[in-house]
């Protein structure tokens, strides 16, 4: 399949650009050729940036959004309402979920996800007979709704950590756990997944974590890193150790490794973490719904690791205020403005090799993923293209192309109503028993 697309902006891997003609072949660009006519092109509105790469997602908690505000507390209590909501899931209302879920993460210029799933079994712990159902879900989901997938299995094995060491998982819970990392790594090995994750130091015993290294074997490897102050303070407890500390001497960090949130960090923490070119995926929209913190992006980047950014927990779907927050929250940390640049920011919000994807953006021979964002709405009327991601919000993507097919089209999804969908999904999950 072959199509033309022309666009009067377009930001490029040599900066930006007018009267971009692109040509596609394949999935891919054949050609990329500014200061061209339009012709028989299709037009894009606005200015034409490359697919956002959503890092981190957990999609059953798009469930959430709207029902975790009236009662305060901390991330420990909205953990409890997720975890009400993972006991009730199925296979079919889990691929309904993660359906609409990622159909408005494509809505938001979203053209490839990386899945962090651990919600692996049926009640109580109970595997499924078909025990990757719950992650053919997911490819199922991924494919109705035209986005890429990295599937991420994700180990977990314990309910928690303190002084004394792990404790067993419990409740809901068990569905997360295959019993020892041997388990795990077996299942994983033969599921669909293209990728694999340490849920969190918590979660994973250090004995466990070089068998999860050793299944990730060059592919990616996620894992929530110190999150909370009290992940930090049991892990010194039990370890001597901070979470930084213990991955790197259990051998799990590296340029394939990604530290999720990593916002509770020492200095020597971001010096290893930059030192082995390990990831770091901020997710500031979920980490200010959950009080987090604000984490060191700029030490980090300064420190030489990768930046991406990811929705999570979905309490926003809108992967350009990600960006954004990402220097708003590093002016709120320093008093200082600046901190990235708008370059920066697109190469945060682009990172598809944090899940195993390529860079190349809008470049020959790159996967024909591109979003076009309107600049003449109330939000983007007046700026420059080329700052255009201070400025935009998810409601100005107008078209969002997937190797090369058209998933998004003036503003709306290919399967239709998305809210239509996602209340579909998410209604029965609340509805008394």
């Amino acid at each position: 399949m072959s199509a033309t697309w022309w666009s009067a902006h377009a930001l490029l891997p040599t900066g930006p650009a007018r009267s971009v003609l692109f040509e596609v072949a394949d999935g891919r660009f054949s050609a990329v050729r500014p200061g061209s006519a339009p012709g028989a092109a299709h037009r894009l509105p606005g200015v034409a940036l490359p697919g956002f790469a959503n890092v981190h997602s957990h999609a059953f908690h798009r469930a959430l959004r709207g029902r975790t505000h009236d009662r305060g507390g901390t991330f420990w209590t909205w953990r409890e309402r997720m975890y009400a909501v993972a006991g009730r899931l199925d296979p079919d209302s889990y691929r309904a979920l993660a359906t609409a879920a990622y159909a408005e993460m494509a809505l938001a210029g979203v053209s490839a996800v990386g899945e962090f799933h651990y919600l692996h079994h049926g009640p109580g712990g109970r595997p499924y007979d078909d025990p990757h159902v719950m992650s053919r879900a997911l490819v199922d989901a991924a494919a109705a709704a035209g986005v890429r997938l990295t599937l991420l299995d994700t180990c977990y094995l314990a309910g928690g950590l303190d002084a004394d060491g792990h404790r067993p998982l419990e409740g809901v819970q068990r569905r997360f756990g295959d019993g020892d990392a041997h388990s795990w790594a077996a299942r994983a090995a033969a599921g669909p997944a293209h990728g694999v994750a340490v849920h969190s130091v918590r979660a994973v015993p250090r004995a466990a974590l070089v068998t999860v290294a050793e299944v990730a074997a060059g592919r990616p490897l996620h894992v929530h890193l110190s999150e909370q102050p009290a992940e930090n303070a049991a892990c010194l407890a039990a370890h001597g150790l901070t979470p930084t500390a213990l991955l790197e001497s259990e051998g799990l960090l590296g340029p394939t490794t990604t530290a999720v949130h990593a916002t509770h960090l020492t200095g020597a923490d971001i010096a290893a973490l930059g030192a082995s070119g390990t990831g770091a995926c901020l997710c500031p929209t979920t980490e200010r719904d959950l009080a987090d913190g604000i984490g060191p992006a700029v030490e980090l980047a300064v420190a030489g690791a990768p930046l991406s950014l990811g929705s999570d927990q979905h309490a926003v779907v809108d992967l350009v205020e990600e960006a954004r927050a990402l220097e708003m929250h590093a002016r709120l940390a320093s008093g200082e403005r600046g901190r990235f640049r708008p370059d920066d920011l697109l190469a945060a919000l682009t990172r598809h090799s944090a899940i195993g994807g390529s860079d190349a953006g809008l470049a020959v021979g790159a996967p024909a993923d591109l979003v076009a964002l309107r600049t003449d709405t109330v939000r983007t009327a007046g700026a420059d293209p080329a700052q255009v991601l201070l400025a935009a919000t998810a409601a100005d993507v107008d078209t969002v192309l997937v190797g090369g097919e058209v998933v998004v089209r003036e503003g709306r999804h290919r399967l239709g109503d998305v809210g239509t969908l996602l209340t579909a999904a998410i209604a029965p999950l609340w509805e008394d028993p």
